[in-house]
C-alpha cells in the first residue's frame, strides 16, 4: 500500500470519527499494515487525542482496543474496554503505599507540564515511600537531581503498533512489586488502554477527556485531578536537572526551533532566520539548541548561518540545555519542551503557538506560570505577520 494512500484512509478515518461515525468493524485492517504506521498515529491517534473531547477517547479506546487485541494474542478486546471504562473514572486513592510508580508521558514537554506535577503531588501525599519515574532516560534526566525520585528505565519504541506494545511484557513485571502506579495519559499503556497491574492500585488520569470543556491548561488540570485522587492542592511543575552550566555575564536568551516531528508548528521560511538576526541584534548571549539532529539541526544551522548572528549552539542531551533555559533571562521557542521547562523555572518565555488542531489543543498546551509569559496564538502563519509580531513581543521584554 502507497504512503499516499495510507494518509488518505487515516484522514478518512479521522473524519469520520469526528463526525461520530465508527466503523462497525474497529480499526480498518489497512491501517495496521507496518507501512501505514505513521499515518495511524500521527493522524488518528493524534488527531483524536489533540482535540481534548470524551467523544474521541471514547473512538480511541473503541478503535484501539481492536487494534491491541489483533495485534497481541491472548488479548480480549471486550476486557479491554470494560477496564477502561472502570480505571477512566476518578477514584480517591486512600491507603499508603511503599513503593509508587510514576509513568512518563515519553515525550519532553508532557513529562514537565503534566508528569512533573503528578511527582510533586506524590512525594508529598506518600513522604516515606520509594517513587520511580518510568520511562525513557532522557525523560527521568529532567528530575535526576531529585533525590526522592528513583529511576526505572522502560524504553519506548515509536514504530508500528506492535513495536510500540513490545515493552509491555516488561512494564508489567517491573510494576508488579508496586503498590501504587500512576499513569498520566501515557504513551507507555497506550493511553491507559494495556493493563499493567490491577485495577485497584492503578490511577489513569484521562487527560483528554477529564475537565469537559473546561480551557484551564494541562498542568492545572493535572493538579486539580490529583487533589481529587489524592488529597493534595496546588501541585507544580517542576524540574530537577543534574547537569549545570557556566554562570553568565550577561543576559541570556535560550532558544528551541524544535517542533517535535510536527510540520504544523513552525513558521516558515524566512522566519527562523529573520528572528535570529532580530535576537542577535539585542546584544546578550544567545544559546540554540541544535536539536537531535537529523533534519532539524540542519535547519537549525542553515538559520543561523543566514542570520548572521553570534549564537551558541547546544549540542547535548535535552537535559543540558534545560539546564541553559533555567539560567536564562528569556527563552523564545514553538510550542514544544523548552516552553515548558521554562514556564516550570519561572523563566520569561515568549511561545509562538502555531499548528493546533482545535482551540481547545491551544488552551490545554499553553504555558503558564508564575513568570512572564506572552503567547502567539499563530492563526495566520505568515512569516513576516508573525516576525512582526515576535519583534513587538521581544520589544516588550525590554532585554539588553
Amino acid at each position: 500500500m502507497a504512503s499516499t494512500s495510507c494518509k488518505e484512509q487515516a484522514e478518512k478515518l479521522l473524519e469520520c470519527c469526528l463526525r461520530g461515525v465508527l466503523p462497525p468493524g474497529g480499526l480498518p485492517p489497512a491501517l495496521l499494515e507496518d507501512q501505514c504506521a505513521e499515518a495511524l498515529f500521527r493522524i488518528v491517534v493524534e488527531g483524536l487525542a489533540d482535540r481534548f473531547e470524551r467523544p474521541l477517547c471514547d473512538a480511541y479506546v473503541w478503535l484501539f482496543s481492536d487494534a491491541i487485541a489483533r495485534t497481541m494474542p491472548g488479548v480480549d478486546r471486550a476486557r479491554l474496554i470494560e477496564r477502561y471504562e472502570q480505571v477512566r473514572v476518578v477514584r480517591p486513592f486512600v491507603a499508603e503505599a511503599r513503593r509508587v510508580f510514576v509513568l512518563s508521558r515519553v515525550t519532553l514537554g508532557a513529562d514537565v507540564a503534566v508528569t512533573s506535577v503528578v511527582l510533586d503531588a506524590v512525594k508529598r501525599r506518600f513522604p516515606a515511600a520509594e517513587i520511580w519515574f518510568v520511562g525513557p532516560r532522557k525523560n527521568w534526566e529532567l528530575f535526576a537531581a531529585d533525590r526522592r525520585i528513583r529511576h526505572l528505565e522502560i524504553r519506548y519504541q515509536r514504530g508500528t503498533l506492535r513495536e510500540r506494545l513490545r515493552s509491555w511484557p516488561e512494564l508489567r513485571e517491573a510494576l508488579s512489586s508496586g503498590d501504587l502506579v500512576v499513569d498520566p495519559d501515557s504513551r507507555l499503556t497506550q493511553l491507559g488502554l494495556l493493563p499493567v497491574c490491577d485495577e485497584e492500585h492503578y490511577r489513569l488520569f484521562e487527560s483528554r477527556a477529564y475537565g469537559a470543556s473546561d480551557e484551564t491548561a494541562l498542568p492545572g488540570l493535572t493538579a486539580r485531578w490529583l487533589e481529587e485522587t489524592f488529597g493534595i492542592s496546588d501541585a507544580q511543575p517542576y524540574v530537577a536537572i543534574a547537569e549545570q552550566r557556566r554562570p553568565r555575564c550577561r543576559p541570556v536568551i535560550s532558544l528551541s526551533l524544535g517542533i517535535g516531528e510536527n510540520p504544523l508548528k513552525r513558521i516558515a521560511d524566512p522566519f527562523e532566520e529573520k528572528l535570529l538576526a532580530a535576537l542577535g541584534r539585542l546584544g546578550v548571549e544567545l544559546w540554540i539548541d541544535r536539536g537531535a539532529g537529523g533534519e532539524e539541526a540542519a535547519r537549525v544551522e542553515r538559520a543561523i548561518e543566514r542570520s548572521g548572528a553570534a549564537v551558541h549552539s547546544w549540542h547535548g542531551s535535552f537535559a543540558g540545555f534545560a539546564a541553559i533555559i533555567a539560567q536564562s533571562d528569556l527563552y523564545v521557542g514553538y510550542d514544544s519542551a523548552g516552553q515548558h521547562v521554562a514556564a516550570a523555572c519561572g523563566v520569561p518565555l515568549l511561545s509562538i503557538f502555531a499548528g493546533f488542531a482545535a482551540p481547545r489543543m491551544f488552551s490545554r498546551w499553553r504555558p503558564t506560570g508564575h513568570g512572564r509569559i506572552e503567547v502567539l496564538r499563530v492563526e495566520n502563519p505568515e512569516p513576516e505577520a508573525v516576525l512582526a509580531q515576535a519583534i513587538g513581543a521581544l520589544e516588550r521584554f525590554a532585554l539588553r
